[in-house]
């Protein structure tokens, strides 16, 4: 006899709650969610990565400015009349920071489309460089030779462009999971957690392809450290939705993000220069 529908919908339910539950420890145990904020202090120290940033800041704060005008204008009143029957007396407040934390991530989708791609990269491959992951970054541009100039300064020309071409497919998704907003707590944590989901392996499109990874490694790659990528795209998109600061984080967290993929690079080369050891000894 079939299980009755509720029975179904309830088994569903606790499936995907294991799941959400085994993916967060995870990510704890991973310690990748650390990654944004070793970015932040990375950039700080590393004068020469204000250069990149520096000379995209403008247009990207004008963006923003303007994209939460707009939202203000036409979008305020709208969910202020849904958040009245949720939020009640803190509908105002609750609303004003809907819309801008609504602004600040449209901005950074945007943003990294038609103003900033460029820099991003540069930024992630000078974090590789500084970190030893120059034959890496190779693959991809040329490294100018010499000690002189800084990092930045070695980056040559690009050979291909790592990351796609805008599409809206972002900015559908984010409005698809919009209205989870309008649930106290439970809905925002459910909407950060499906944009980090995403942002994660976002964060990665350039190591990918500096890695040759066709779309099905890629995916294989994440899948095997789903708890990981997630944690690390919970953080990431944490920071990025901070009004105004978060044009900073995104390249705080680019520098955080090849961090990461430094040390997988180094504990990937670590293990087989141990077996080639253990072999010299026997």
């Amino acid at each position: 006899m079939s299980k009755p529908m509720s029975a179904k919908v309830k088994e569903t339910a606790l499936e995907e709650v294991q799941r959400a539950r085994q993916i967060a420890e995870e990510g704890a145990r991973s310690g990748a969610y650390l990654y944004p904020l070793k970015g932040m202090y990375y950039f700080a120290t590393h004068k020469d990565l204000y250069k990149p940033l520096l000379s995209r800041l403008v247009p990207s704060l004008t963006l923003g400015a303007g994209i939460t005008i707009f939202m203000f204008l036409f979008t305020y009143l709208p969910q202020f009349a849904v958040l009245v029957f949720t939020s009640g007396p803190l509908a105002a407040l609750t609303t004003a920071l809907l819309v801008l934390s609504e602004s600040s991530t449209l901005t950074m989708v945007l943003s990294k489309a038609l103003l900033i791609e460029d820099t991003l990269i540069d930024t992630f491959d000078r974090t590789l460089v500084d970190r030893g992951q120059t034959n890496l970054v190779a693959k991809e541009r040329q490294i100018k030779s010499g000690a002189a100039g800084d990092a930045i300064g070695r980056l040559g020309k690009l050979m291909t462009k790592p990351f796609q071409k805008f599409t809206p497919t972002a900015i559908i998704r984010y409005f698809m999971y919009l209205p989870l907003n309008f649930i106290p707590v439970v809905g925002t944590v459910a909407f950060v957690a499906l944009q980090g989901r995403k942002n994660g392996p976002s964060a990665h499109s350039r190591y990918f392809q500096l890695k040759g990874m066709n779309k099905t490694q890629q995916e294989q790659f994440v899948q095997e450290r789903q708890g990981a990528y997630t944690s690390f795209g919970v953080a990431s998109t944490l920071l990025e939705m901070v009004p105004i600061l978060g044009i900073f984080a995104v390249y705080t967290n680019t520098c955080g993000a090849a961090l990461w993929a430094a040390d997988l690079e180094q504990k990937s080369g670590t293990a087989p220069a141990l077996r080639e050891q253990a072999k010299r000894a026997e």
